[in-house]
């Protein structure tokens, strides 16, 4: 739901945009009204080699350690496939109407106005009941157990990263892409297709793929 519609649904149902909460439930329905996050990453399943950079990195800017079971954008190898099916990225596709902003029973899982609408995880209020991950509609799932809090978390975009130096968010940096030594991960503010689900996976190959003989064709896999 884009901004314009966004304020037009909070006029008709009443409920001034004061800024004290961004989702709300529409009045006499199950219907959940949230604004979309002003940001978004998309990858090249096709282009990544697997180096596990951007994993180490990710748990290291929010934790301060590097650690795989930490972090939130998470890279499957499968060494029976050849490429480009052998490496699978998943990222949080911060849903246009997310699902699991819409499971949480306790507003954990919320949307973050201050940092551009992008859904994320209160782990001071989170209770470790893991409905949010039960409602992520993807495999593997965009959420994940924290084994040292019990409690779960997902990206934000980098919105919460005391070990980061830079400022993160939307709009800011997301150590991911700035970490990942081919270029395989890319910030945008543009929401992809809800409806298609490989619309987060693109193709950021350019002049220096093609002069290493390798073809610069979309791989067509599920996101």
């Amino acid at each position: 739901m884009d901004r314009r519609t966004f304020l037009k649904t909070l006029a008709a149902a009443g409920i001034a945009a004061s800024g004290a909460g961004a989702a709300f439930m529409l009045p006499g329905t199950n219907l959940m009204v949230m604004p979309n996050s002003k940001g978004y990453l998309v990858v090249d399943m096709g282009k990544c080699m697997g180096c596990d950079t951007c994993m180490m990195t990710c748990s290291l800017v929010h934790h301060g350690e590097a650690s795989l079971s930490l972090s939130r954008i998470q890279i499957q190898q499968d060494a029976f496939q050849s490429w480009p099916n052998d490496i699978h990225m998943a990222v949080c596709h911060q849903c246009e109407d997310a699902p699991c902003v819409n499971a949480c029973p306790v507003e954990a899982d919320h949307v973050d106005i201050v940092h551009g609408n992008v859904r994320t995880i209160d782990p001071d209020r989170c209770i470790g009941c893991t409905q949010c991950i039960d409602a992520c509609p993807w495999l593997p799932k965009r959420l994940q157990w924290n084994p040292e809090t019990k409690k779960v978390q997902k990206c934000d975009l980098c919105a919460n990263t005391p070990y980061l130096r830079d400022k993160g968010g939307p709009g800011g940096t997301q150590s991911c892409v700035k970490v990942c030594p081919v270029g395989a991960i890319a910030y945008i503010d543009k929401m992809p297709d809800q409806n298609d689900p490989t619309a987060y996976n693109v193709n950021l190959r350019d002049k220096a793929w093609k002069s290493l003989g390798m073809t610069d064709e979309d791989i067509v896999r599920e996101g």
